[in-house]
């Protein structure tokens, strides 16, 4: 389903109201007192447990050194070593410590936390303890591995140690929620790439809106004249699939915009839009009466400066979306407040020289730049 929301434009103010509105919902995911006892409210209680990794720690980091000198911190209630305490053993002994010191918080001094960190969240939650009270220093790829002298590896393992002792003093329980998310997908960028990702994405059924500053979409490829290495037409391969965007019933195509604001969080996001003028309404036919009667010229941005068009005109034959637009920085009606011309010969009564600027909402659950 579609969900996009035009807030109405007041210059200045519309950024700091859309800021200051009320929201519908407010997801928090750290909460108190669940997932096994939590003890906030204590003063941390922390234990600490150093493995040797079969040697691939010990034989470079002098861990009962740094047992003695962890054993010293504030808090630290218990420190331990363990030749592989990711084994059965060593998560034995660190749940029986839990139990034993009553420990609210626990640091291990291992591998990398992509390795066990949730082999240890099992532990310390089996023990009866929040599995999110643990912290990871990492002196195996961070110390051990990277160094040679065992003095200097020793001295940057106890630093490492103390900062996840300091760290593990402001852990909080958390407890995992599952929340609806947004199906819909922003895509900043109508060029190529944004257009391949959106029909990609909006094929698989997913509702895509496709934000482009340009009057049109397409992006540099359509000034192109061939592409490596094939050579072949870029407007042969690109306009097509401009044709496909627009016309596809899961694809929304704004143009003439700009994303202004972002807020939320992966799967829930709310973005806000800023979208110009065009001053040409969806009647248009894309005829070109308006163009021809407009009795101004401009260097061709679509062409570089190599070429001209008029105040009133389409960036190129095969633009997306079809529509006209006004140049109000060139147009008479605007500068001067004189000509007309393009609304007289409309015949589609298509000319809008009324239109604002609109503040567009849009919830969204990813974001491709």
């Amino acid at each position: 389903m579609w969900w996009m929301q035009v807030l109405p434009f007041s210059s200045g103010s519309s950024i700091q109201q859309w800021n200051n509105r009320e929201r519908p919902y407010r997801t928090c995911l750290r909460v108190h007192g669940i997932g096994g006892a939590s003890r906030m409210s204590e003063k941390p209680v922390i234990g600490v447990f150093i493995c040797h990794c079969g040697g691939n720690i010990s034989d470079t980091v002098d861990v009962e050194k740094l047992r003695e000198e962890i054993s010293k911190l504030e808090d630290v209630k218990v420190a331990k070593t363990y030749k592989y305490v990711c084994s059965d053993p060593g998560q034995e002994m660190i749940r029986d410590a839990i139990k034993e010191y009553n420990l609210n918080r626990v640091v291990i001094a291992a591998c990398s936390p992509r390795m066990h960190m949730e082999t240890f969240r099992q532990t310390v939650e089996k023990a009866g303890l929040n599995k999110y009270l643990v912290e990871i220093a990492n002196i195996r790829e961070q110390c051990s591995w990277v160094h040679s002298d065992r003095e200097e590896a020793t001295l940057k393992a106890v630093d490492l140690v103390r900062a996840a002792v300091a760290r593990a003093r402001f852990l909080e329980p958390l407890e995992p929620k599952s929340i609806p998310v947004s199906q819909n997908v922003l895509v900043i960028g109508g060029g190529i790439a944004g257009i391949i990702t959106s029909l990609e994405l909006a094929d698989k059924g997913y509702q895509v809106y496709i934000v482009e500053k340009s009057p049109t979409i397409g992006g540099h490829m359509a000034q192109l004249s061939k592409t490596f290495p094939t050579l072949d037409c870029s407007q042969c391969i690109l306009t097509p699939k401009m044709v496909a965007a627009a016309q596809h019933p899961n694809i929304k195509i704004i143009t003439l915009a700009s994303v202004e604001a972002v807020e939320g969080f992966p799967g829930n996001y709310r973005v806000l839009a800023r979208k110009k003028p065009r001053f040409v309404n969806d009647n248009c036919k894309a005829c070109g009466e308006c163009e021809k009667v407009c009795p101004v010229k401009v260097p061709s941005e679509f062409d570089v400066g190599l070429a001209t068009r008029k105040a009133i005109y389409k960036p190129f034959q095969q633009a997306i979306p079809k529509a006209y637009l006004i140049d109000s920085e060139n147009c008479l009606h605007f500068t001067k407040g004189v000509c007309g011309l393009c609304q007289r010969f409309c015949k589609a009564n298509a000319v809008d020289f009324n239109q604002k600027e609109e503040l567009i909402e849009l919830e969204v659950g990813s974001i491709v730049v």
